[in-house]
């Protein structure tokens, strides 16, 4: 859960767009500005009393600026402690995908700028699958919009850090094709780890296929 903000800094003082198309959102106008996004936009859930936050920005600052096609804002959850509800938004970092002001992909937690352009752009180059394999388990978790399971599975993924992106098959028909045509199933959660799918709250195979202990 997202803390109380007491002695947060903000992200950025101000509101502005720079030239690589990175906004700072303003704590005063954030309602209009979120009401009229861009059609296609990437939005950034920051705070500094995170400590993976704070690593995880200059990072995600550099991905948007290799994607200056792709409009970028980012929201300080310390100042504006609303704007994290209006998306569901509970954990920092976050990172949405919106198309036409419906969220199609969520990334939670720390990544690699190859993680944000596959799970957020479709991206995938041989750099970036040596990126990713870097980095660890590719943990994609799929959800509708009301699914307990759902939840469970993501609350029991954090508990072990591990970072994972999020698609709601809802809100994204060709994902969810995608999916029932590689599992043969229309029930969420389904969780592709490394290419494997689980589907169900299967704790006994999400622990074999990430190598976690058991815990009893």
């Amino acid at each position: 859960m997202i803390p109380p903000p007491w002695g947060v800094n903000p992200i950025g003082a101000s509101l502005h767009l720079t030239e690589d198309m990175i906004e700072r959102v303003d704590p005063k106008a954030w309602p209009a500005r979120l009401s009229a996004l861009p059609e296609r936009c990437v939005l950034g859930f920051f705070g500094e009393f995170s400590e993976a936050s704070r690593r995880a920005l200059p990072l995600f600052e550099t991905w948007g600026r290799e994607h200056p096609e792709l409009p970028v804002l980012l929201i300080d959850v310390g100042v504006i402690k609303e704007a994290p509800k209006r998306f569901s938004v509970t954990a920092v970092p976050t990172v949405l995908s919106v198309v036409k002001g419906k969220v199609e992909r969520v990334v939670v937690g720390e990544q690699t700028k190859a993680f944000w352009s596959r799970a957020l752009l479709g991206e995938r180059t041989q750099a970036e699958q040596k990126a990713l394999a870097e980095r660890g388990h590719r943990v994609t978790v799929y959800v509708t919009n009301v699914c307990p399971w759902c939840t469970r599975v993501k609350s029991y993924l954090r508990e072990h850090h591990v970072a994972f992106s999020e698609v709601n098959v809802e809100r994204d028909e060709r994902a969810m094709r995608d999916l029932v045509a590689r599992s043969g199933q229309q029930g969420v959660p389904q969780v592709d780890i490394d290419g494997s799918i689980v589907v169900g709250f299967d704790k006994a195979r999400i622990d074999a296929l990430l190598g976690l202990r058991a815990e009893h």
